[in-house]
């Protein structure tokens, strides 16, 4: 079964934003300062899930884990896959860094297709403020 990873997303406040950010690149690469000693059970099938304002909003799956670097610059890559899959909004309290994320834990992918942006994003965001959604 495979492991995922959990990371704030900084500097971007919705999924429109961070696809905008990689727009144009070769590929997608998350920088961290440690390698994850479960990498083998990630490239499994895991995925980046992203918190988007203490809010899980969407996931990547991971297709490598690199180790770059030497000494005190030494640091992992994640590379991802560039789709960015919308899961159902989950609350998650601030952290530093990533944590792993247990696959029973994740949340469940959105439905995809015209149904799929339904809501506006800004509803959304308050009706999850509000405990409603």
């Amino acid at each position: 079964m495979p492991i995922h990873l959990i990371k704030l997303c900084v500097g971007c406040d919705t999924i429109e934003q961070l696809s905008a950010w990689q727009a144009g690149r070769a590929d997608w690469r998350v920088h961290t300062r440690h390698t994850p000693k479960r990498a083998e059970e990630l490239l499994e099938g895991g995925s980046l899930y992203r918190v988007f304002k203490n809010v899980i909003l969407c996931r990547q799956r991971v297709i490598g884990v690199e180790t770059v670097g030497e000494g005190i610059a030494k640091r992992c890559e994640l590379i991802l896959d560039p789709e960015v899959i919308r899961v159902a909004p989950a609350p998650r309290r601030p952290f530093q860094g990533w944590r792993y994320l247990p696959h029973e834990e994740a949340p469940a992918d959105l439905p995809r297709g015209e149904d799929a942006e339904a809501m506006p994003a800004d509803l959304a965001a308050r009706l999850r403020e509000l405990g409603a959604w």
